[in-house]
């Protein structure tokens, strides 16, 4: 179910690789150490902050077309949840740090601004459409807080920086394909040119997924294109280019409460493969809606009250309570072009210049046949003619475009033990949304399909265009003073956020968000090499942040009446956080371990007060809601038993609460959250893994456990614990030369034990107390084989 009108700013709280990672400010797209591919995760040796990286190789231990982002759940403080086994379904994949929900992060891809990836984001893509997963090269994940430099406006908890990978220097032709439960069928190829004289190498690939539903109807399909080309210039730097395009279309789960869990079941769905009776449902609810009107208004009497579906009378059929239980369909489609050009220059032997200049485009649609607006006669059909009769559905879409364009440059000067970077970041994002009805026949099988792009509405409830300008600057430098380094810097960022009206009664104006002094300080101190019988260092770091308002007509400060905006506009605070934190790693032989303690306080937190049913699409008013506090502990650690055998585990504990009871503008009470757990914030969270690789044979089992998590601001719902448990298992071809070397079979299996529980909660946003349609089952156990070369 597609519920854009929920609330915009879900709560949230604050939320060994042999060489030496980047420093605190190194750019926003610094890979990791070169022999890090040897490596389960590598723990951020040198930094001054919380940072963990994982590299392609553990990536390709999973199912291909995985997102990268499910194979960073093992990572301590990272919720990771999906409904689907490739957590790629983007309604149900969400991922929060220490408690920060999703859009309260930063995610950028090659130093690309992403935005806060979001369902319905207004300011970038999701990684599963913006790159193919074989061709990332690395995922870095900040807990706390991302380096100055980071394009994001959202980074109050975290960022997550992804790293394509680079064209390799020598031609060759790469694939896999892989067949599994439910009809998937995915298939990846790449082709890489090698130099081709004058150090000009690059690769084209192509991608392409296809699955079934693993409950209900429907259909989840993706063709991806990802192309790079680089002109290395030798000792004066390099010029890399890449274009990536997407097209993804998912029909979606139906969104669960616990009542209709308890009477239907985790596999209750949607009902796509029974348009009759998605029709019969529409009219009983419109004729109880229809009574209850007359009623109203004739002081409870129904005489001479006429139905306006006679026959269908007004009792669900059996096994349905309500006409939310099952919708007919809906669904998302996506259509992205991505591309940039960085000119990396080495200006003298001191002085480096990287500039990035990108584009993207956007193109989508979130739909719901609904039967809380009938179509009417004569509407088009949306094959060239018109409905005849009246039906009690309508295809209601929100649509979006995004046309936006920026450039990050970033000069550094390096002058003995010191390092010295002065950058900055500017971005134009149109963003444009509307609402719009489409045509619903009342026949035996439908007119539409919910994944394709629909045309010739029959009305459009509103329209709206909305600019937002971003420019950011940063300062750092970073003082190596052999056992001790310092870094220090600060940032400093306003966004223009503005509203135009097109069609209907949207908001218009425009509201800022500016600080031009956000610091942050850290030092990372080296015990010395014979500590422990290895290497060991303790670490610290100070940030502050601020996230921007968003611009939309169904998140933000616009998500509003024009009355409500002009009452918010001057006194609504952006939030904000602080986030100290310190800890200690060590490194001695194949053993790694990282231990660290946080404190953040979370300010101004932004909070949507619902009017009626999220999925209606009442406008929600927003409003500063008070502080979170937010304390815990992480530990990692990753241990080559011997050269074949890697084990890797991680708790975390996080306790976030908010500080304060939710008032209105007299002061009344509204929600005593006050002392309350923040939604959707595990207290306890503890992963494992275990890996073989001896070059032919390999394999891998891991588990993920979370504990309780609730899904409203009273803590008086919440779904239980579960622990969940992955594997797989295979054999490559090794020194047979031709073009067998390196081809290679494997089997995987997800949810092993075959486990009932709730992946993704807050899907329609969280309610003070009680009962909430925002649930989503995970799916059960599947199992998938591939057949891959050059992995």
């Amino acid at each position: 179910m597609r519920n854009l009108a929920a609330p915009a700013f879900p709560d949230a709280a604050p939320a060994d690789a042999p060489t030496e990672a980047a420093p605190l400010d190194a750019p926003a797209d610094a890979p990791a150490p070169a022999d890090a591919d040897s490596e389960i995760v590598v723990l951020g040796f040198g930094q001054t902050r919380q940072v963990q990286t994982v590299t392609a190789a553990d990536l390709e231990r999973l199912t291909p077309g995985t997102s990268p982002l499910k194979a960073i759940a093992k990572l301590p403080g990272v919720n990771f949840q999906s409904a689907d086994a490739f957590g790629a379904y983007e309604w149900s994949t969400r991922i929060s740090l220490r408690g920060f929900n999703q859009n309260q992060l930063g995610f950028t891809l090659d130093g690309v601004p992403l935005g806060d990836m979001s369902y319905g984001n207004v300011n970038g893509l999701h990684i599963s459409r913006a790159a193919i997963s074989e061709n990332l090269a690395a995922t870095t994940v900040a807990q706390g807080a991302g380096a100055l430099g980071t394009a994001s406006t959202s980074n109050l908890g975290g960022t997550i920086q992804f790293t394509s990978r680079a064209p390799s220097d020598a031609f060759d032709l790469v694939g896999s394909g892989t067949w599994g439960s439910n009809d998937t069928v995915r298939a990846f190829v790449r082709a890489d040119s090698g130099d081709i004289g004058g150090g000009l190498k690059g690769y084209v690939s192509y991608g392409f997924l296809t699955t079934d539903k693993w409950k209900g109807f429907g259909v989840q399909r993706q063709h991806q294109v990802n192309a790079k080309l680089v002109k290395d210039l030798g000792d004066r730097g390099s010029i890399t280019g890449f274009v990536n395009f997407s097209d993804r279309r998912e029909n979606d789960y139906q969104d669960l409460s616990l009542d209709i869990i308890s009477r239907r079941g985790l596999t209750a769905d949607n009902i796509s493969n029974d348009y009759p009776l998605a029709l019969r449902i529409g009219k009983i609810y419109q004729n109880n809606a229809a009574i209850a009107a007359y009623q109203a208004a004739n002081n409870g009497s129904t005489g001479g009250f006429t139905p306006p579906w006679a026959g269908v009378g007004y009792t669900y059929p059996a096994g349905f309570g309500s006409v939310d239980d099952a919708y007919y369909d809906a669904a998302g489609v996506r259509r992205d072009w991505l591309g940039g050009v960085t000119f990396d220059a080495r200006l003298t032997d001191a002085l480096s210049l990287v500039s990035t200049a990108y584009y993207h485009k956007n193109k989508g649609q979130g739909s719901w046949i609904t039967p809380y607006a009938a179509t009417p006669a004569g509407a088009p059909d949306g094959n060239g003619g018109a409905i005849g009769a009246a039906s009690p559905l309508s295809f209601r879409t929100t649509e979006y475009a995004i046309e936006r364009a920026g450039n990050l440059t970033r000069l550094a000067l390096q002058t003995g033990a010191n390092r010295l970077e002065l950058g900055g970041w500017y971005e134009s994002n149109t963003f444009r949304q509307a609402r719009r009805f489409y045509g619903m026949t009342d026949t035996a099988t439908p007119n539409r399909n919910a994944r394709d792009f629909q045309s010739d509405p029959f009305f459009t409830q509103w329209d709206g265009k909305y600019d937002t300008e971003t420019v950011q600057y940063h300062v750092a430098d970073t003082l190596d003073l052999g056992r001790l380094t310092l870094s220090g810097g600060w940032k400093g960022m306003k966004v223009t956020n503005r509203a135009n009206l097109l069609t209907g009664s949207l908001v218009a104006g425009a509201i800022e968000a500016r600080d031009w002094f956000l610091p942050q300080a850290g030092l990372v101190f080296r015990l010395g090499d014979g500590f422990l019988g290895g290497g060991a260092e303790v670490f610290a770091s100070y940030t502050e942040n601020m996230r921007a308002f968003v611009s939309s007509a169904t998140t933000g400060p616009f998500a509003t009446t024009q009355a409500g905006f002009n009452g918010i506009r001057s006194t609504l605070k952006p939030e904000t956080s602080k986030t100290a934190e310190g800890g200690v790693r060590v490194r001695t032989g194949g053993l790694q371990l990282s231990a660290v303690g946080y404190y953040v306080d979370f300010a101004n937190r932004l909070l949507s007060f619902s009017n009626g049913a999220g999925i209606i699409g009442n406008p929600p008013t927003l409003n500063n809601a008070g502080d979170v506090e937010s304390y815990g502990a992480e530990v990692a650690a990753s241990w080559r038993v011997f050269r074949p055998l890697t084990l890797f585990a991680s708790y975390s504990y996080n306790k976030a609460t908010y500080q304060d009871d939710v008032v209105n503008a007299a002061g009344t009470v509204l929600s005593p959250t006050a002392g309350r757990t923040v939604v959707d914030t595990p207290r306890h969270m503890a992963k494992g893994e275990v890996v073989y690789d001896d070059g032919r044979f390999f394999a891998r089992a891991g588990g993920d456990y979370m504990s309780r998590r609730y899904f409203n601001y009273l803590n008086d719902r919440s779904v239980g614990d579960r622990l969940l448990v992955d594997a797989s298992i295979g054999y490559r071809l090794t020194g047979v030369g031709g073009v067998l070397e390196g081809l290679a079979i494997e089997g995987s299996v997800t949810n092993l034990t075959d486990r009932d529980y709730i992946s993704t909660i807050g899907t329609n946003g969280y309610t003070a107390s009680g009962d909430n349609q925002t649930l989503l089952a995970g799916a059960p156990r599947q199992w998938f084989v591939t057949l891959r070369r050059g992995f």
